[in-house]
């Protein structure tokens, strides 16, 4: 989707700090950057990747544009030479990304650039657009199917926050689990079917009359055959006519329970439990036993645990806006920061515990039991954990912030996989792509390995996530020495 080039979705002050490394000496100097997120949305535990596809495709378009491209922003002799520079910049670094489709903790690297300084700097604002918004939209997803056995389809692109969001939001619906997304593009770029209906308009387009409803219905029908047929049937009056009139014209139109594709009736107002249950005795009552009941109507989780509570009989469900726009956590958290530079690690230390990085360059492991994820360790690469955990020897994890709390798996009792993979080395793409089947059969595995407690909405179990002994001393050696050089001053 090359509407704009999505490299350069970007805030000036990457630029200007370019600007300043670049007259300094500083554009050699090797930079590892870490996306990730500090706390996951409506106390959730856990969030689901999506966008680092859109990430690799970004990151390779840098320095495709003229100096004249720069001037619009960075005008002026004084940054002649700078635009120069950028013309003729492209990535010759190395990007590790999660797979879509991963489930991922808090502090735990989603991205890690390894490039020189500039080239991982710029990167910061587009890779936050991208992966704030899917991930948000993914992870509100995950929620909202958890909520119930039964497909959701996601179709809230005319309330998305642009025509990029719809499209790619679409995308990271359906890796968390929706069944379907109605954006067109979506299904188009992703080779998978879009779904949708009718809307009122069209009932109404046969003037506001019963028998024109009617009429509608018998047109669709005809007009559609051979696909799946869902009639809307709130327009008027669900029970007194829009029931009525859907029977009558599935069965003026020879739909019954021997059509393959698949029939239906959608219900998107009014008392969804109640009308639903009166409906399927009807559409029963009728030997329409076959037909589904499809229901809308500003739904999230919350409403569609209710539902069922109150006993619908809904067979699928339509969520809009509550996924299109996250709407109750519509900003995700995710951070890039600078975690070694030159090979020396540094981090941001802060008044705000939460907001205290873990430096150095990291790699994620996933330890699992006879298929089940046990716990993740983020360690320094090739420190002394990770080394025992590539052997596979023992193994013991200590809370971070808790040293009372600790986990021991004994040689040979285990199994662990990264969590950061290969994406670009040496300015080269080298991670395979993957349908959007696989994404959503990755995710729908990693869920599996979570335990129910972990996979549920209120008061989830929290998931074992620590940091290797090498890094927390790593990260209490450079607290301890600014400590002792602030004290220093006074």
């Amino acid at each position: 989707m090359n509407l704009i080039n999505e490299a350069y979705v970007s805030d000036k002050y990457q630029y200007t700090m370019g600007k300043s490394y670049l007259e300094c000496g500083k554009d050699k100097e090797i930079a590892v950057f870490n996306l990730f997120y500090r706390k996951a949305p409506e106390n959730n535990n856990w969030a689901v990747v999506s966008g680092t596809e859109e990430i690799l495709e970004m990151v390779l378009k840098l320095g495709s544009e003229s100096e004249e491209f720069y001037e619009k922003f960075l005008p002026g002799d004084s940054y002649r030479e700078f635009r120069r520079y950028l013309s003729t910049m492209r990535f010759t670094g190395d990007v590790y990304v999660m797979r879509e489709g991963e489930i991922v903790f808090p502090n735990e690297p989603v991205v890690t650039v390894v490039a020189p300084m500039i080239e991982a700097q710029v990167l910061e604002t587009p890779m936050l657009c991208i992966l704030n918004h899917q991930m948000a939209v993914a992870t509100k997803a995950s929620r909202v199917c958890r909520a119930t056995d039964r497909p959701v389809s996601e179709f809230g692109s005319r309330r998305a926050h642009g025509p990029w969001a719809a499209v790619y939001g679409g995308k990271a619906a359906q890796i968390a689990g929706c069944a379907s997304s109605s954006n067109i593009l979506t299904g188009a770029f992703n080779g998978v079917p879009s779904t949708g209906t009718m809307a009122h308009s069209y009932i109404t387009s046969y003037g506001s009359t019963v028998e024109g409803e009617y009429t509608a219905f018998s047109d669709y029908i005809r007009t559609h055959r051979g696909e799946n047929l869902i009639l809307l049937i709130d327009t008027y009056d669900t029970l007194r006519c829009g029931i009525k009139n859907a029977i009558r014209a599935f069965r003026d139109g020879s739909i019954d329970n021997s059509y393959g594709p698949g029939y239906g009736v959608r219900l998107d107002s009014g008392d969804l439990a109640y009308l639903s249950v009166e409906v399927r005795k009807l559409l029963d009552n009728e030997g329409f036993t076959n037909c589904k009941i499809f229901a809308t109507n500003g739904l999230d989780e919350y409403l569609i645990t209710d539902l069922e509570r109150q006993g619908a009989k809904i067979d699928s469900y339509g969520v809009g806006d509550a996924i299109a726009t996250s709407k109750a956590a519509p900003c995700f958290g995710n951070v890039y920061k600078l975690v070694q530079i030159d090979g020396a690690p540094v981090l941001k230390r802060s008044e705000d515990n939460i907001k205290l990085i873990n430096p150095g360059f990291q790699r994620t492991w996933r330890i699992s039991v006879d298929g089940m994820s046990k716990a993740d360790v983020t360690c320094l690469r090739d420190d002394k954990t990770e080394k025992a955990i590539i052997a596979g020897a023992e193994l013991t994890i200590r809370d971070e912030f808790d040293g009372s709390k600790n986990k021991t798996f004994p040689a040979g009792s285990y199994s662990a996989r990264p969590l950061q993979l290969e994406g670009i080395i040496s300015g080269k793409r080298v991670a395979p792509p993957h349908t959007l089947a696989e994404k959503k059969a990755f995710f729908k595995e990693n869920l599996s390995s979570l335990s129910p407690t972990e996979r549920r909405l209120i008061n989830p179990h929290y998931f074992k996530v620590d940091i290797s002994d090498e890094l927390y001393d790593c990260k209490m050696g450079i607290l301890r020495r600014l400590s002792e050089q602030i004290d220093a001053l006074k």
